[in-house]
């Protein structure tokens, strides 16, 4: 949590100034600490935090809490960016009977039972984001500066909706922790600009290290 909020003050969030009007994040422990951090740091209501448990990280199936290069040695680098990196392809399911399933855990005991995940590809994560992105996009005022906290693929679904990417695209994306990615739009809400906080060398070394997750090295 520390390191969390070490990276949060090093990037250049705070000296733009921006006037958050509103922040969403998921239901997941990691992305609730990130933002509570982030509201300290800029003075938001904690009170005002909007939780959204469709903004929460893929689920991983059978591969659910294993460590990336122990799946990778188990499976094969390969068979892992397979599952990590593919549009469509999931990962193999949990059991319903499997103590890891979304079914067992408390946080999520409000979640119609139909709509707990097992076991996603990035493509399921969109079709879960996109109810509430279809409310948020349409109901937000765009005038004011908005923030979402979540994870490396819910993040991946929204940046696919907003850039309009292809299939195969999206699968090249590699989103740097900690670095705030700002979306300016136009009156009729249009992408005008997308900037990454960060200056670009830095930025590029924190991309190449998502890209090198789940090899066996």
């Amino acid at each position: 949590m520390e390191l969390v909020k070490q990276n949060l003050q090093r990037i250049k969030f705070l000296e733009q100034n921006f006037q958050i009007d509103s922040i969403y994040t998921s239901v997941l422990k990691r992305a609730k600490q990130t933002t509570d951090i982030v509201c300290r740091l800029i003075n938001f209501d904690i009170d005002k935090i909007q939780y959204e448990w469709r903004l929460n990280e893929r689920h991983y199936g059978a591969l659910q809490g294993l460590n990336k290069s122990e799946t990778a040695s188990k499976f094969g680098e390969n068979q892992v960016k397979i599952w990590r990196r593919s549009f469509d392809i999931a990962p193999p399911i949990l059991e319903i009977n499997d103590k890891r399933h979304p079914r067992f855990n408390d946080t999520f005991n409000f979640i119609e039972s139909k709509n707990l995940p097992e076991g996603e590809s990035l493509k399921m994560v969109i079709e879960r984001i996109k109810p509430f992105w279809d409310k948020y996009f349409r109901l937000v005022n765009f005038d004011n500066s908005h923030l979402i906290v979540a994870h490396s693929n819910s993040l991946r679904a929204i940046i696919k909706i907003l850039d309009n990417l292809s299939d195969s695209e999206i699968i090249e994306v590699n989103i740097p922790t900690g670095v705030p990615l700002v979306y300016t739009f136009d009156t009729n809400r249009k992408v005008v600009k997308k900037e990454y906080l960060m200056n670009s060398s830095e930025l590029q070394k924190k991309m190449d290290q998502i890209a090198n997750q789940g090899k066996m090295t």
